[in-house]
């Protein structure tokens, strides 16, 4: 799937968060987006699948009108993962990947067996099969996250939009989920805030700053010592390898 966004805005308690964001997502690629905290990254992820409402733009995917889109057709199209899941209830770990059927159900309709096997092949996935009847909530943070992808999965949407998808998880959990995402080879947007997570398995990057587009395009235009300096107020020194950017952070 392809997502296009044009002259998004959106304001938040009369204050204007996001200021004509414009950019594209490629079908099949994956775009991260980078930016100082409190930049607007969540309220612009928010706004394309349907929390926050923008007073002005577009937002279309594979040239259908996002934003007047039923609420579950929409949901049949992105899957999403966002930084606070609201979950107060008691559930299992296998009901809550469960909940990424959803969309696929009607009103009152119970699982399927096919629904069933992809639950269970995603529980594999991820590795979570022998937690699959503990509590959600009596999960760490780390294995809390590690679920709540699963959900996405489950989903099996070819477009997922993933806010912090690493928060919590420690480095050897980051790179095996950042790498079962990448190898899904769906279209993936997702806000992030390493640098070096980004430019391992980013085709293309957005900057935001202060609700703007600083800066757009593929990995090596934009993790520059100059953008990050100017975005981030910090020091980096940049050196490739393996065909990819690192970053190595310096004290100013």
């Amino acid at each position: 799937m392809k997502l296009e966004i044009k002259n998004i805005g959106v304001e938040l308690d009369n204050k204007k968060i996001i200021h004509d964001v414009s950019f594209n997502v490629r079908k099949n690629s994956f775009l991260g987006v980078l930016g100082p905290n409190g930049t607007g990254k969540s309220t612009l992820l928010k706004s394309i699948y349907g929390v926050h409402k923008p007073f002005k733009g577009e937002i279309n995917i594979d040239g259908e009108p996002l934003l007047t889109m039923p609420r579950k057709e929409r949901a049949k199209k992105i899957a999403v993962l966002a930084q606070e899941t609201g979950n107060n209830f008691d559930f299992s770990v296998e009901q809550i990947v469960k909940m990424g059927r959803y969309p696929h159900k009607k009103t009152l309709e119970n699982y399927s067996k096919e629904d069933t096997e992809i639950v269970e092949k995603t529980l594999v996935k991820m590795n979570l099969q022998d937690f699959k009847n503990r509590s959600f909530n009596k999960l760490s943070g780390g294995e809390k996250q590690r679920v709540l992808i699963a959900r996405v999965l489950a989903q099996e949407s070819d477009f997922i939009i993933l806010d912090e998808p690493t928060n919590h998880l420690d480095i050897g959990h980051q790179l095996e989920i950042m790498n079962i995402i990448k190898e899904l080879n769906i279209t993936v947007l997702a806000a992030i805030h390493d640098m070096n997570i980004a430019s391992l398995y980013c085709d293309d990057l957005v900057i935001l700053n202060k609700g703007k587009v600083f800066k757009k395009g593929i990995v090596e235009e934009v993790i520059t010592k100059e953008n990050l300096l100017e975005t981030f107020n910090i020091n980096v020194d940049i050196y490739e390898k393996n065909g990819r950017r690192n970053v190595l952070y310096k004290a100013i």
